[in-house]
């Protein structure tokens, strides 16, 4: 179920990215697996999952992932409210970071990770790929 909502949240992204998001592949298996190791949080409404968000702890920082909101519930404070849990989770683990990964062909998401205090960490690239595909984000925490 989770990652049935995933694979749809990343599905109707604003712009098709490229390379295309290995989320579009998500598995119940691979979530299973990193909430496992790593962790996340979902919010319901009405019985539904209608959103989700990943994380990991990673060179010292939460580092969010697969933040999937539900596109016919998508802007009443979802993704929000699971970026909260996810900065709660880090400040419960002792952490002082968080980081994500974002696609520069994304930009809405860009601005609703920087509304949420990241800031542009390193512009990096898909293997394969000459010039920069995403950026890692960060943000402080304190």
């Amino acid at each position: 179920m989770i990652a049935d909502l995933v694979r749809l949240a990343f599905a109707v992204q604003s712009r098709p990215t490229n390379p295309p998001s290995s989320a579009l592949k998500e598995t119940a298996a691979a979530i299973t697996d990193h909430l496992a190791r790593g962790g996340g949080a979902v919010l319901e409404s009405g019985g539904a999952i209608v959103g989700v968000v990943l994380w990991a702890e990673e060179d010292g920082a939460l580092y969010i992932g697969r933040l999937s909101v539900d596109p016919e519930q998508r802007r009443q404070g979802i993704a929000r409210a699971l970026m909260d849990e996810a900065e709660r989770e880090a400040r419960r683990r002792g952490l002082t970071r968080m980081t994500l990964g974002v696609r520069l062909e994304l930009e809405e998401n860009r601005r609703l990770f920087r509304s949420c205090g990241f800031e542009d960490v390193v512009l990096k690239s898909h293997e394969g790929f000459s010039e920069p595909t995403w950026v890692l984000m960060a943000r402080r925490l304190t």
